[in-house]
């Protein structure tokens, strides 16, 4: 892959997510670029006349704008009413809420909104790392793969979780969901992206096993991955810290898409 001329980055969506990144890119890897963001909020209005950037409300307006690389920070919904629009357009797509993926009919047209355009959609791991080597593995055969997520009970809040316990009583490790990472994926968008990474590097949704806890005895967000193939076994485990802005999100997250981006630009890339 030859690295890539980067003038005009798109990022949609001005979230904990979306400023951590657009601050990170403009410090230390794209100093030199422009910035414009789609974001309907009231108070993105006021960030983006702060930050000197531009600020639009659809796709149309941003393809005008002519950005060389775009990233997505929104959510599903961006996924599904955005993203396609400018992979059409042959912009390349950092895409963020990979758990969308777990929809066989967007990942299709995501797919084919890619190869219309000659534009590239790229995933990123989030807050889970050590997935090149399952990658690498699955050639040979993987046999079972689990995903453990756990993270404290208030971190789970506006969540289904949340209707079927309550999060401010819980004082023992609780599982809050077990089942796919396809079900997961789908049910808890914004907490369990991570599966999604898991999934697309290893067995795939269906066959990937899931367990989310709501544990009160850790402050961080933990996430541990088991996996057994032809290889060997491998365990992955992070502790990680989540983003001051948001419980919700690992700070791995922010600095995966980072590091994606950065990649588009670097001559030699690790």
């Amino acid at each position: 892959m030859s690295k890539k001329t980067i003038k005009r980055v798109g990022i949609i969506g001005l979230g904990a997510i979306g400023k951590r990144v657009l601050a990170a890119l403009k410090k230390d890897h794209l100093p030199n670029a422009e910035y414009a963001v789609i974001d309907p909020s009231a108070a993105a209005v006021g960030f983006a006349a702060e930050n000197s950037i531009e600020l639009f409300y659809g796709a149309g307006e941003l393809l005008a704008w002519k950005p060389d690389l775009v990233i997505e920070c929104a959510g599903h919904g961006a996924v599904v009413h955005v993203v396609p629009q400018v992979l059409e357009a042959g912009v390349d797509v950092v895409i963020a809420s990979i758990g969308a993926m777990a929809d066989r009919e967007l990942a299709g047209k995501l797919e084919s909104a890619a190869e219309k355009g000659g534009a590239r959609l790229i995933l990123v791991s989030g807050a889970i790392g050590g997935l090149d080597a399952m990658r690498s593995a699955r050639s040979a055969g993987l046999e079972a793969v689990v995903y453990t997520g756990r993270k404290p009970p208030q971190a789970w809040a506006g969540t289904p979780a949340e209707d079927e316990f309550d999060l401010q009583r819980i004082e023992i490790p609780t599982t809050i969901f077990r089942g796919t990472a396809a079900e997961a994926s789908m049910r808890f968008p914004k907490n369990a992206n991570v599966t999604a990474a898991v999934a697309l590097s290893g067995v795939g949704f269906d066959e990937t096993k899931v367990e989310l806890i709501a544990d009160p005895t850790v402050a961080k967000n933990v996430h541990e991955v088991n996996v057994k193939g032809a290889f060997g076994e491998l365990e992955i485990r992070l502790v990680n810290n989540p983003l001051p802005d948001n419980v919700k999100t690992s700070w791995l997250a922010a600095l995966s898409i980072e590091e994606a981006v950065s990649k588009q630009v670097l001559t030699t890339v690790f």
